[in-house]
């Protein structure tokens, strides 16, 4: 057990789940304008301090030269997200706020404005 004594193991093909229906719970119209990027769950280790990462060029920043690049790519970090949590209620709500501020970094929000909005 951690130090924090706050671990629930969620196995990965769940986790994964839990982040397919926080994406499909997004407004309709924010999915459709999510362009050129990856949702990946990354099951083992990840940065420290990091449940999720978004790595790209934010739709706000992006030219009429943004072309032929591969896609930005959110990642979601499994085992960071459970060590945090105490039930699968809380990983579920955990992965839902992580993948809404990743996507927000997607649409150009930084982190004072995100958690200036709750995320």
């Amino acid at each position: 057990m951690a130090d924090n004594e706050r671990v629930v193991e969620v196995d990965g093909e769940q986790f994964e789940a839990m982040v397919g229906v926080a994406l499909d719970a997004l407004p309709p119209e924010l999915g459709r304008l999510m362009r050129n990027v990856a949702v990946v769950v990354e099951l083992d280790g990840g940065p420290p301090g990091l449940l999720g990462l978004y790595e790209g060029v934010p739709l706000t920043e992006r030219t009429s030269d943004y072309s032929g690049l591969l896609p930005d790519r959110i990642t979601i970090y499994r085992k960071a997200i459970c060590a945090m949590c105490a039930s699968e209620a809380e990983v579920v709500d955990e992965v839902r706020r992580t993948v809404v501020h990743e996507v927000g970094h997607h649409f150009g929000i930084d982190d004072d404005r995100l958690h200036a909005l709750g995320w």
